[in-house]
């Protein structure tokens, strides 16, 4: 509570002082600019006093409409706060030095309900009962004016239904153009792994099944060895194909879930990783293959580029989001530019119309959060 009456004072006496700012500055504010800079500064400043993200895109109109409101609002606000606690510091100052002043020039302006400061007692009752009046409305009043103020710049700052709907058409747009391709990219991955690698291998056992029959009369040691070679050659191709099933969805997942093809992951993983696994309830099968190959690559990332000592993995479902961070005490600076497979996690997470955070200043930490509706 106390940090709270603290940040909201502090708040009042800030939107006081940019809302003079504003005021002055209305012709700059005419520059898009400058304006979309001055209220995307102040919507992250409102989101931060109300706890809330405050994303959006601006627009000149909405800006200039924001800036009219600020001072209308923002300046009596920033006045009342200035007011109260300016009078609590006078009140605390007179009273604690009223003896000091000559009994003929002791103040008779500090006053409390018209009471003048006459004596002594008057003084000391009268500074008492202002400080606790105005410090009770520091301490609830300000706070709620405050996080009215910030409602306010949020609430006029905020995007239209047609503005968020026209942005969400776009981001959609880009996602699915993004898993067309990354799907395109797939499927020629898997039709050239099978024709390189199975096709290649049945092509073989074809010509050594031939070339055993053609030889079945005449030398049948030469028979026994062409299907000695088609037999491993056969091997070989359920191998390879193999190896291309598990590339569309492991088996893992199927045998063992989710937690035990996570808890295998990590075993595997060269980075010593802790586990933190909630319950997860029924996920879709897409979801689960999404998660696991999203691990899969972070945990490959830490193990070649991070120089990482240890590794966390943290997974949670909270209704309809699974939220997945994989965190490393690496030396940081991952650049999705550089082909560190984070390009191909955003598009299986774009994919199911998730999002993806990653924090990697130079020195490390790295931390790589994903979130993914997970209704079923």
């Amino acid at each position: 509570m106390r940090d709270r009456a603290l940040s909201g004072s502090a708040y009042l006496l800030g939107t006081l002082a940019t809302s003079v700012v504003t005021a002055l500055a209305l012709p700059v504010l005419l520059v898009p600019a400058a304006a979309r800079g001055w209220a995307g500064w102040h919507r992250r400043r409102a989101g931060g006093l109300l706890g809330v993200p405050a994303d959006g895109r601006s627009t000149v109109r909405r800006d200039l409409s924001w800036a009219l409101a600020h001072v209308a609002v923002g300046l009596p606000l920033g006045l009342a706060a200035l007011m109260c606690l300016g009078n609590i510091l006078a009140a605390a100052v007179t009273l604690s030095l009223w003896w000091a002043f000559p009994a003929d020039a002791r103040p008779t302006l500090f006053s409390f309900f018209d009471v003048h400061v006459g004596d002594w007692a008057t003084a000391l009752i009268g500074g008492s009962v202002q400080i606790a009046v105005l410090g009770a409305a520091a301490w609830w009043v300000l706070p709620a004016l405050a996080r009215l103020h910030a409602r306010l710049c949020l609430a006029v700052l905020a995007q239209s239904d047609r503005e968020r709907l026209t942005e969400r058409v776009g981001v959609l747009t880009r996602s699915r153009v993004g898993v067309v391709d990354a799907h395109g990219t797939e499927l020629q991955r898997i039709e050239r792994d099978l024709h390189d690698g199975t096709q290649a291998r049945l092509v073989t056992i074809a010509m050594q099944l031939g070339l055993a029959r053609e030889s079945l009369a005449d030398d049948p040691d030469t028979v026994a060895t062409l299907l000695a070679q088609a037999h491993e050659t056969a091997e070989e191709a359920m191998v390879e194909l193999r190896t291309v099933l598990q590339t569309i969805y492991p088996p893992i997942l199927a045998d063992r879930g989710l937690d035990g093809a996570l808890t295998a992951l990590a075993a595997r993983s060269s980075v010593p990783v802790h586990i933190e696994l909630a319950e997860l309830g029924t996920l879709p099968a897409t979801l689960e293959a999404v998660a696991y190959y999203v691990i899969a690559e972070a945990l490959t990332n830490v193990t070649k580029h991070a120089a990482a000592t240890r590794a966390a993995l943290r997974i949670e479902r909270a209704g309809d989001v699974l939220s997945i961070e994989i965190t490393d005490d690496g030396r940081g600076g991952a650049d999705e530019a550089r082909g560190t497979g984070i390009t191909g996690i955003r598009r299986r997470v774009a994919a199911l119309d998730g999002v993806i955070r990653l924090d990697s200043p130079p020195g490390g930490p790295t931390t790589l959060a994903v979130q993914v509706p997970c209704a079923q």
